[in-house]
């Protein structure tokens, strides 16, 4: 019941292919819970979810073999606290800008004296309240801590957030990263490419597991064969969104064609 199984994948080298949550929904997330993906992420910040919808979610995968991440809306140790004891054990923490961020990141998710994550176990999901013997001393070796990279500052600041003691992963956000070089909306812009590409080198060269979300399946094939480690490879919305327009379409000639999406990270 407590042992994180992605973040043993992860360590074991084992490529993870995942799929982006964001309907806040936790019928849908049972839906795809089953369709036979290693992680799925619920999306805390540009998703419309909160505790209680990320714990309904949660709810709703833990009978299946996908592995949830959960994304904090922020770098914020209050919601860090709350999330864990929901009983997330793998977090992806946005915009982590420079060593002191991740730091925090780290922090947020140990109990002290190596952190700073309250103790309320017997109130917690977590622990099925306090009937996991033990939990308080296990909790923080099963513990995932992912930091999301997004901005040429993160890209700069690399080396010293990959010395932080404790991170597991770092996520590489095409999206934002794109729009900051100046790219908005071509992530498979060649300048965007090589930054990327040259993250991963850095990531595997630390020791650490390379992250990205990319719906584009060459790209995203491309970023497996470069030694990434865990790719989101589609997003709910966007596979609803995309598949309802493309069979209306067939039905309605006159209606405009879906986006193909081929230039986009979703």
């Amino acid at each position: 019941m407590l042992t994180n199984t992605f973040k043993q994948a992860l360590a074991a080298k084992k490529p993870q292919i995942g799929l982006w949550l964001g309907l806040a929904n936790s019928y849908s997330a049972e839906v795809v819970a089953g369709a036979g993906f290693d992680w799925l992420l619920i999306d805390g910040e540009h998703a419309p979810n909160d505790v209680r919808s990320v714990l309904d979610q949660l709810q709703a995968i833990a009978p299946y073999p996908s592995h949830p991440v959960v994304r904090p809306p922020w770098n914020d140790a209050v919601v860090i606290k709350q999330l864990l004891d929901t009983g997330a054990q793998t977090l992806l923490v946005p915009m982590v800008q420079n060593a002191d961020d991740a730091r925090s990141a780290v922090k947020a998710c140990r109990y002290p004296p190596h952190g700073i994550r309250g103790v309320g176990s017997a109130l917690a999901r977590a622990s099925r309240w306090n009937r996991i013997p033990d939990y308080l001393q296990q909790a923080d070796a099963q513990m995932c801590v992912l930091v999301q990279i997004e901005t040429r500052q993160g890209v700069e600041n690399l080396d010293a957030i990959l010395a932080v003691e404790g991170v597991d992963g770092v996520f590489i956000g095409p999206a934002d990263l794109s729009a900051d070089m100046g790219f908005m909306g071509n992530p498979a812009h060649p300048e965007v490419q090589a930054t990327i590409d040259s993250c991963i080198k850095k990531i595997l060269a630390a020791d650490k597991a390379p992250g990205i979300l990319m719906a584009n399946e060459t790209l995203a094939q491309r970023y497996l064969e470069r030694g990434t480690l865990f790719v989101a490879v589609g997003v709910d919305t966007t596979l609803l969104a995309r598949s309802a327009e493309a069979l209306a379409a067939r039905f309605r000639p006159s209606l405009q064609k879906p986006a193909s999406g081929e230039q986009t990270v979703y």
